[in-house]
């Protein structure tokens, strides 16, 4: 609803809203089944032999690669940071560490659920037993972020362009 009823003060690119909406959907599934239980995690657990489900990976990779391009798209329209600055590596740098921030702060978040949920927290946080599950959840972020930035920057770029926003 908040991105309907501002996309004509604020629109943002398609590719935007598109990855916002598959986003929104890794999210609603994991939300209904509990991430350790979706069955497209089962599926995969069984046809590569992995111990766990993994689906909660998935929704780690799409946290780094959604507010990748959310990130991108303000700061090539709010900030003095260009995509000249790209080849640089600047804008690259600063739209990494912007999604890890977000995953850092989603971890954060994490583990005070956990606190407070106590004996449920292994079901909440979905992580299976596996000691190293924040740092995973972490890595697969950082790698999603730096997939979409290398995947999707061209396109984006052009549908900067065609939104025509005031330089």
């Amino acid at each position: 609803p908040v991105l309907w009823t501002t996309r004509r003060r604020f629109a943002l690119t398609p590719l935007l809203y598109a990855l916002i909406f598959a986003h929104a959907c890794v999210l609603m599934l994991g939300g209904h089944y509990s991430y350790a239980r979706v069955p497209l995690g089962e599926w995969l657990r069984e046809m590569f032999a992995f111990e766990r489900n993994h689906y909660d990976r998935i929704g780690h990779f799409m946290q780094g690669f959604v507010p990748a391009i959310a990130a991108r798209e303000l700061l090539l329209r709010h900030t003095g940071l260009s995509r000249a600055d790209s080849r640089g590596g600047w804008l690259f740098a600063v739209v990494t560490a912007v999604a890890l921030a977000v995953s850092a702060l989603y971890e954060l978040l994490e583990w005070g659920a956990a606190v407070a949920l106590g004996a449920g927290a292994d079901e909440f946080l979905a992580t299976q037993g596996d000691v190293w599950d924040t740092q995973k959840d972490m890595a697969m972020a950082w790698i999603g972020a730096m997939l979409a930035q290398a995947l999707l920057a061209r396109w984006h770029d052009r549908q900067l362009a065609a939104l025509n926003l005031p330089r």
